[in-house]
């Protein structure tokens, strides 16, 4: 089976659709898969707000993912939920797509994104315009098939120098090769910003208070694009004067791809 429209694809059906200005959709997390962490469920939301942008533009650019203002975690997706969801477009022509969105599983809310900007490039350096066209005609009429995603392999992290209780840092070897660089994109890969935050979630949360949970991200800026076997330094440190917000940034070669804000807060007890 083809990876295109499956390894990395998170939209199933799109339930409502107005043209340049809103959208509604449903995402089967496949039950058989490990996890369905936070940031693939914002990716889902983006990928719906994609739809839209490529729509309104019949195709010529795609928006990429470079500015999220504020991103809000609000509960846990697991596999065999069901997720809801909804992007409402604020502005969208050939430069940028400018959104909101939202994801929910049984009417609870589980993620919101606020203020998001993805500046469009040229389709035809990503993907087929033709191919993607027919994948909008089909998610619109009878939907994809579910349980087409397989869940998807972390990199390889390994970790670095620190001060205790201060700060982190560890090394991300990016794959030279994954399933899901057919989906991301099939003309030219590109690491997904959102596995690139998923690990610095996952490290900065060794810096968080016990107990304390992601509550939202903040500032995200994706400054590059990252290339299959790209080696990345990421770095996380505790916020001056601001005891549940930790700072993240990642390098490539000494250059600055991404950098972003974590803030936590209590979980609620189990």
């Amino acid at each position: 089976m083809s990876e295109h429209f499956a390894a990395f694809s998170f939209v199933d059906r799109i339930t409502e659709f107005e043209a340049g200005k809103r959208a509604r959709a449903e995402f089967a997390v496949p039950g058989h898969i490990a996890s369905f962490p936070s940031c693939l469920v914002a990716e889902a939301v983006g990928q719906l707000a994609a739809w839209v942008a490529m729509d309104k533009v019949s195709f010529r650019g795609r928006p990429v993912a470079a500015l999220a203002n504020e991103t809000r975690f609000h509960g846990d997706v697991r596999p065999g939920h069901t997720l809801e969801l909804g992007v409402e477009i604020e502005s969208c022509d050939d430069d940028a797509v400018a959104y909101a969105g939202w994801a929910r599983v049984n009417g609870a809310l589980v993620v919101e994104l606020q203020d998001c900007l993805g500046p469009m490039l040229p389709v035809e350096e990503f993907d087929s315009p033709t191919a993607l066209a027919e994948r909008l005609a089909l998610l619109r009429g009878a939907g994809a098939a579910p349980g087409r995603f397989h869940g998807v392999v972390s990199p390889r992290i390994v970790a670095g120098d620190g001060v205790s209780g201060e700060s982190l840092s560890a090394t991300v070897h990016v794959p030279a090769s994954a399933p899901f660089f057919a989906d991301h994109f099939p003309r030219r890969p590109v690491f997904p910003a959102t596995l690139l935050l998923d690990a610095q979630i996952g490290m900065a949360m060794q810096l968080a208070a016990p107990g304390h949970v992601p509550a939202r991200m903040t500032h995200v800026k994706m400054r590059s694009f990252i290339a299959p076997g790209d080696v990345l330094q990421i770095d996380a440190r505790r916020a001056p004067a601001v005891a549940n917000r930790i700072l993240l940034s990642a390098h490539n070669n000494g250059k600055t791809v991404a950098t972003a804000r974590l803030e936590t807060h209590p979980g609620k007890p189990a």
